[in-house]
This record gives structure tokens, C-alpha cells and sequence, in this order.
């Protein structure tokens, strides 16, 4: 039998198919280069497409939502009606090639939900309006196909196996802690009981240890073993690990075990938009992580810590390409930054300014005089810390193009990047041990032009030097990931994203 996909709109009692242009451009390339002959009427090829769609459960993404009762009534009994047996192969194709490409580019439309800025000549392709030749091919080995259309990413086969194996067991359940005054070690206080649950729960805190604390004289204790197991959580939790129950640790405890199942879903989702914006060669800032890492031939080859935006200064999600750097550069204080911080302090003392090296000028960047300024309504002034020890930007600032005036620079407040979380800045990215990622970036340049890049930093003047060729950045947003250990860790959801993202995932539908 022919399909008449001319008219892709067929007429169908059950289900009633209205799709998209961009689906119908997907079946009538799909069924083009099958001469439009029906593809699901083979023996045990739509039961093998539904064992596909039932493990798509392991990539965080719903089963249901894949017209499962639909296909498995069209398995149970095929229609005798010429156009309904048509409709039914159509529907089974379109549920096909969307679950490929869900898989492939992800489930959304990122812009939509979560958006990346690229700049020009960075933009991951779009996604394909005709259906991959793969789609054909892959037909007598579904299993196959499926897992081509998956993230080939380290990352994301990690996750998907950490997930793959947390659905399986049985949800958990953990008492809610209230809040209270900060809980320190040695301090006695009456939800240590159910800190002590919350904690065995998840295995912080082993069954020995739950026995050894049974046996002491004050139950609500807050003793040492309960210390190491909050100091474990803390750690898998990107927490400071300091021990101390406070606001940032109650919130991560009581999260419940539903939403804590719930990030690593968001999370797979974030990595299969990943897949598509990765090159062999590039800088990947992880914001909610506060990590850098550098790759060379799609391998890790350098990490480090950051500090990045705080919560209401976020670092901006975006893909771009690192052109040129400022060596020695000096300091123009952002907009936002002298409004809030700065000229609170310049109105309590203008002695500030000078305590700071900060330097008043115009837009034409004629110097001024700060005592002839109505520093109660300042217009048409920039601030200026020239370059130095104490200069916020340190001895380099990495820069690309962006329209949030955002970089990657040194920074002088190095004891800020053992804190945990690391959300200091006003947008911008400070990287610990920024000059091994020079070497990096400058590994095309010739002997000379190195060095002529350390002469002057050795000299203390302010230079803007272009690389010999740009390198990819991307700055992403994971809050969950598998570590080195093989160990599940998260981080807290500092800007608020997940839950967006996580109501997308569960209301979608094809």
C-alpha cells in the first residue's frame, strides 16, 4: 500500500492527527525515501519501536507522552480500513521521528524556556525539518537507532545511567526540618532527631552510627558523628562544608525526594541541549557548578574554580567565541555597580576614592575633578581603577563577545574561591589560576609572540592582545552531574531555573 502524503492532512477517526509543518516536512521526507510504502505492518517492528519508547523513561522524559495507548491499540489490532491503517502508520512514524529527534536536540525548544545568547557564527544547526537517512536505515535495529540519536557525551551517559538506576528504587521518604536558629556542633536542640532521619535517609549517616548515637545520654545532641554526616552532605551538595545547619544546608535537606528525582530529569534535558553547541576545541563555564574546564580534542584538559554572579547579578547563559585579551587591565566600573555599591560609599566619604584608586571621568575620558561633582545626582561620570595588585580584574581579563559587557578575568579576592556556593560577582566570571588557561588559549602562539604577551605583563601597562586564533566559549547552567566516584551530586539552584524548565518537561506533549 501507498501513502497519499501529498496530503499529509489524512482524515483519521483515531487518533486525529494534526501536526505541525515542520512535522509533516519530517514524515514526507521519511516516507519519500521509502517510495511511501507503509513501514510499521512488518512483523514485531512496531512492538520493537514500542520497547524503544517505554526506555526513554531512562532518559528523564516520559513514555506517556509518546501516544504509547494509541500505538499499543494499533499493535493489538490492526485496522482493516485501507485509510485508517495509514493514519495508524503515520502516527507510528511521527512518534518515531520525534522521539529521535527529542533525544538528539531535546525534548524543547530551548529559546523558549531556558535561552542561550550566541553570537554571530556560534548558532548550534537547527534542527532538521527532513528526516535523517539514519531514520530509514535504522529501522530493523530500533535499539540501535535510539542509541545513535542519544548525547554521545561522557556527561550525559553518566546521568543517564545514574537515573537510570535511581527510578528503579523505591522513592524515599525524609522528614522536614523546621527552620531555626543556626545548628552548631556540640549544641543540643530539639530537631536533632530529625536531622538524624533526614541524614540515614540517604546513607550520610550509616546504620552504626545511628545505633552508636542511640546509646548517648542527650539524644538531641548535635555530636560529631552527626557533624560528619551534615559535612558529607554538604560537600555532595556543593555546600560549605563546615558542618553548621544554616539557612543554605536546611533548604538543600529539605528538598523533597520527588523534586530531588525531578533535577536529574531537568538536567538530562540541559545536557542534550549540551550535545549540539560542544566543539573539539573550547572553554565550558558551568554556572551553577562554579567551574571552568577547558577542552582539547572534545577531551577535559584543564579545570578550575570560579566565582560567578550572585543571584541578582546572574551570569548571562550564552555561546560566543573568546577573540582577545586586556593584560593589566584597568578597571571601568560597570553601570549597575556604581549606582548600587559605589556611590553609597563616595556619599558617605569621598575619601573612598581615593582609598581605591578609583579616577573620575567623562564619557570622553578626560579626567575630573571629584569635588566638584553633585555626588547626589552624578550624570555623565565613569569610574576608573587603573591597573594593579588591588584592580578587581586582576592581571588579565579574557574577553568575547557578548551584549552583557561579561568576561572572564583574575581576580585579588582568591580566599573567596574556597567558599561554597561561589556566587560573589556582578555577572562577570572570576577564574582561579588564570594563567594556565592562558597557556592554553595562547598554545597557537609562536615563541615570540608569547613572549612578547609576558613582557608585558612583567611590565604593568595596559595592552589588549587578539589570539592567534578564537577560541569557542560556552557558559551553561547544570545543577546536577555524576562525579569522578561515580557519585550523584547536586548543586543548589541558585537562579531559580529548574523549576521552569521542570513544568515544560511534564506538560509537553506530542
Amino acid at each position: 500500500m501507498r501513502l497519499q502524503l501529498e496530503q499529509p492532512q489524512l482524515t483519521c477517526a483515531t487518533p486525529p492527527l494534526q501536526l505541525a509543518t515542520a512535522a509533516q516536512e519530517a514524515l514526507r521526507s521519511f516516507y519519500q525515501q521509502q517510495d511511501f510504502a507503509l513501514v510499521w505492518n512488518r512483523h514485531g517492528r512496531l512492538e520493537r519501536l514500542l520497547e524503544q519508547l517505554e526506555q526513554l523513561a531512562d532518559d528523564g522524559l516520559n513514555p506517556a507522552s509518546y501516544q504509547l495507548d494509541n500505538l499499543r491499540r494499533i499493535g493489538g489490532k490492526r485496522a482493516a480500513d485501507p485509510a485508517q491503517a495509514a493514519c495508524d502508520d503515520v502516527l507510528a512514524s511521527h512518534v518515531y521521528l520525534q522521539a529521535l529527534q527529542h533525544l538528539s536536540w531535546g525534548r524543547l525548544e530551548r529559546a523558549a524556556i531556558e535561552p542561550l545568547w550566541h553570537a554571530p557564527n556560534t548558532s548550534a544547526p537547527a534542527r532538521p525539518v527532513e528526516a535523517p537517512s539514519f531514520t530509514v536505515k535504522g529501522l530493523d535495529d530500533l535499539a540501535a537507532t535510539f542509541e545513535q540519536a542519544r548525547p554521545q557525551l561522557k556527561a550525559y551517559r553518566e546521568l543517564r545511567r545514574a537515573w537510570a538506576e535511581l527510578r528503579r528504587q523505591p522513592l524515599p521518604s525524609w522528614p522536614r526540618i523546621p527552620a531555626g536558629p543556626l545548628l552548631r556542633p556540640g549544641k543540643s536542640d530539639s530537631r536533632v532527631l530529625l536531622l538524624e532521619q533526614r541524614l540515614a535517609s540517604e546513607g550520610y549517616l550509616s546504620e552504626a552510627a545511628v545505633a552508636a548515637r542511640a546509646r548517648i545520654a542527650d539524644i538531641n545532641l548535635y555530636d560529631p558523628l552527626l557533624v560528619d554526616a551534615v559535612e558529607a552532605f554538604q560537600r555532595s551538595h556543593q555546600l560549605q562544608p563546615d558542618g553548621i545547619v544554616g539557612p543554605a544546608t536546611l533548604a538543600e535537606l529539605n528538598i523533597s525526594p520527588t523534586a530531588r528525582r525531578d533535577q536529574v530529569r531537568v538536567n538530562l534535558e540541559r545536557l542534550r541541549w549540551q550535545a549540539r553547541e560542544l566543539e573539539p576545541r573550547m572553554v565550558v563555564v558551568d554556572v551553577a557548578g562554579a567551574e571552568i574546564v577547558y577542552y582539547r580534542n572534545q577531551e577535559p584538559v584543564w579545570q578550575a574554580r570560579t566565582q560567578v554572579g550572585r543571584p541578582e547579578r546572574t551570569t548571562p547563559l550564552l555561546k560566543s567565541r573568546i577573540s582577545h585579551l586586556t593584560l593589566n587591565p584597568t578597571w571601568t566600573v560597570p553601570p549597575t555597580i556604581l549606582r548600587e555599591d559605589k556611590l553609597p560609599e563616595i556619599q558617605r566619604d569621598i575619601g573612598f576614592l581615593e582609598k581605591n584608586r578609583l579616577r573620575v571621568l567623562d564619557y570622553s575620558g578626560n579626567l575630573l575633578d571629584p569635588y566638584q561633582i553633585d555626588w547626589s545626582n552624578p550624570r555623565g561620570i565613569l569610574l576608573r581603577q587603573d591597573a594593579g595588585p588591588t584592580n578587581p580584574l586582576g592581571q588579565v581579563a579574557i574577553r568575547f563577545a557578548n551584549p552583557f559587557s561579561v568576561y572572564l578575568h583574575d581576580t585579588p579576592s582568591q580566599h573567596l574561591f574556597d567558599k561554597l556556593p561561589r556566587v560573589f560577582s556582578s555577572g562577570c566570571v572570576r577564574v582561579e589560576q588564570v594563567m594556565q588557561l592562558l597557556d592554553h588559549l595562547l598554545a597557537d602562539a609562536t615563541p615570540a609572540e608569547r613572549q612578547r604577551i609576558d613582557d608585558i605583563l612583567a611590565s604593568g601597562r595596559t595592552r589588549d592582545v587578539s589570539l592567534p586564533r578564537p577560541v569557542p566559549i560556552l557558559l551553561g547552567y547544570w545543577t546536577a552531574e555524576v562525579d569522578a566516584e561515580g557519585r550523584l551530586r547536586f548543586r543548589p539552584d541558585m537562579y531559580q531555573l529548574d523549576t521552569r524548565l521542570l513544568a515544560a518537561l511534564d506538560s509537553a506533549r506530542l
